[in-house]
This record gives structure tokens, sequence and C-alpha cells, in this order.
């Protein structure tokens, strides 16, 4: 009689009602395993591409299947998110009514999160792998909010991400004071407008999308910005077989209706992915070191390590040597950029820390 390979199922993590020891501690291998990229969670399902590495460039969509996955009890509690690169047993053939189990989340190269508020300590990770985070702001209908955006550029910054600011609905409001907000904190900006087109499911056509389109080419990019503010009219506009739900901004309140209900990985034409994500009202920054979001920003990282101990780096903190970089500028303009640079990121770090 054969051998029985064992799987998860032979792992007990917790000793039996008999015993005071777990049964075993040999956890299967899966060394037949294959690798599969999420693209969507829904309800315990998840579903990935397998058979082309999911983010593999170079493979051909049709080289590629979709399969369905639930997690193996040996993962436990640990959250598999859009983006996550993990590894799979089971019916991976990707018919109809098969289900295979995912059994290991492979090491992250980046992962995004957020917490409730900034006193909340459990962590929500948003997406993992992702390279890119796209803040999609209205300049208008409804009104730009900087503390959120400024929350966003802090997440992404401690998560080692870059980040594009994609201002939309430029035909309403003039893009150019928040473009001057953003710009010296290193963040680069691309700006949209509505045009009328009659052939658009919404009545609105998004143009220009040639920078927009540059911006996300060959990255991993994760769309996220409040309801209402256009982010699934222009995820549509670039993934055109998306068909991502949108809606429109109440009246009354100012404020768009959820319509992304679940966060979706979609490949982008030329190569790419975005990760569109339900619309969010707030951005909790419980989880992020002061001192890793002062890393984010070399130069003025460099300047602090002058800094006193326990320096808050605020406007109020004494001695502190990012004043004295501004002060001990050799001409007028240096100084102007400098005082521009460190009011940016004290904005930034005063939504982190809570201050006024």
């Amino acid at each position: 009689m054969a051998r029985r390979v064992p799987d998860e199922s032979d792992f007990r993590a917790r000793p039996g009602k008999r015993g005071s020891r777990p049964r075993t501690k040999q956890r299967p291998e899966h060394a037949d395993a294959v690798t599969g990229f999420v693209t969507g969670v829904d309800r315990g399902r998840y579903t990935l591409l397998v058979g082309g590495g999911g983010q593999d460039q170079h493979v051909a969509a049709g080289e590629e299947r979709t399969i369905v996955a639930m997690k193996a009890r040996d993962i436990g509690r640990t959250r598999v998110v859009c983006g996550d690169r993990v590894d799979l047993v089971g019916d991976v053939s990707g018919d109809d009514g098969t289900l295979a189990r995912i059994v290991r989340i492979q090491e992250r190269s980046s992962v995004l999160r957020r917490t409730a508020d900034d006193t909340d300590p459990y962590e929500r990770v948003v997406v993992a792998n992702a390279d890119q985070l796209v803040i999609v702001t209205a300049l208008a209908d409804p009104e730009p909010r900087t503390r959120m955006i400024d929350r966003c550029v802090v997440a992404a910054y401690d998560a080692g991400m870059d980040v594009l600011l994609c201002l939309t609905k430029a035909d309403l409001a003039d893009p150019g004071p928040l473009r001057a907000l953003y710009e010296p904190l290193g963040v680069s900006v691309v700006v949209t407008r509505r045009a009328p087109d009659g052939l658009a499911p919404d009545g609105w056509a998004i143009e220009p999308l040639d920078a927009v389109r540059e911006a996300l080419a060959g990255r991993t990019s994760v769309f996220v910005g409040h309801s209402g503010v256009g982010k699934s009219t222009l995820v549509n506009a670039l993934v055109p077989d998306a068909q991502r739900a949108t809606g429109h901004v109440n009246d009354v309140t100012g404020r768009g209706r959820h319509t992304s209900t679940s966060a979706v990985a979609l490949r982008l034409p030329g190569g790419g992915w975005v990760i569109d994500t339900p619309g969010v009202r707030s951005f909790g920054l419980a989880h992020v070191q002061v001192d890793h979001l002062l890393h984010a920003f070399e130069d003025l990282d460099a300047v602090a390590a002058g800094c006193p101990r326990g320096c808050t780096h605020l406007d109020d903190a004494p001695d502190c040597a990012l004043d004295e970089w501004v002060e001990a500028s050799p001409d007028d303009e240096t100084r102007a950029a400098r005082a521009a640079r460190l009011e940016s990121f004290r904005r930034v770090l005063a939504s982190r820390t809570g201050a006024a």
C-alpha cells in the first residue's frame, strides 16, 4: 500500500482534548504547490491567476487560468489580500466547481496598512506587493480633503511605496493650489478632466489619459480615494472591460455613495496592474512610526540627524536642526524651496501625530 503524503489537515497547532502536546509538529512541505496571484477576495473565497506567475508581464493572458481557492487552516487568521502571491495545492485546473487551497503566503515586498482611527491597535492590510499608491481626488464635487490626502501619503511612505496624486474633474476647479501643496513632498501629480461623451455609460469620458497610463505602465498601483471622486470611472477608462460600478455625489451631504464593495486587481492594457479599492472615509495611522516617515524624506532625514534626542520635528520643537537648515540657506530661492519642503513634511507629520 502506497504511503500517504501528509497535507495541512494532518497538522494540529493546538493540543487535543486528551493530551497536553500537539499531535504533530511536522508541517507538510507542499513541494508540488503552484504560485498564484490574488486578484479578488469575496467572503472567504479568493480569485487567483495561475500558470504565468500572475504578475509576469511576459506571459500572454491566454497561458494563464483563473481559479477559486480557500485558505487552508494552517494559515490561521493571517489575511490574504489582493496583490498577494501565494502557494496553492489541490485542484488548480480552473474548471467550474473546483476549489484549490492556499497553503502559504509568499514574502511580501510591500504592505499598505491602515487602522480605523489613530488609537485603534488593529491594523488592516489593504493590499500587498503594490509599488505605487494612486490617491484619486476630485478638485470639486466633492471638495478635496487635504487631511485625507496627507494621511494616504504617510501610509504610502511608511510602506515604502511611491505616491501619485491623480486630480480629477479639472473642468470644475483649478488644480494649481493642490499641485503646489504636494509636489514639494516629492509626490507626482497628474490631472484629468471630464469631457461630455454620449457613448460613456455615465455620460462622461475622462481626458487626457496618456499621462496617467504612462505613470501606471509596468507597475502595480493601488487606487484609493473618497467615494464620488471618480475613481471607478477612471479605472473603467483605463481598463475598458473592468465594468466597475460608478455612482454620483449626494447633493445634500457632498459625499459619494460606495459603489466598489471589494478590492480587485485588473490588468492594464500594455502591462501593469491596477488594484481598485472601495471608497474610504478614514485612514488611521496608529501603525506608523514617526521615524519611518522621516526616512521617506532623505534630505530631511540627513539633516534631522543633528537634532537633539527626542526631537519631535514639529513647529514648536526647540533647537530642531530642520529649522536651522532653512535659516542656513545660501540664497532666497533656496530658502523658499527648503521652507516649502519643511512645511509640507510637518503637515503630514502632524497628521500622523494628531498635532494641531
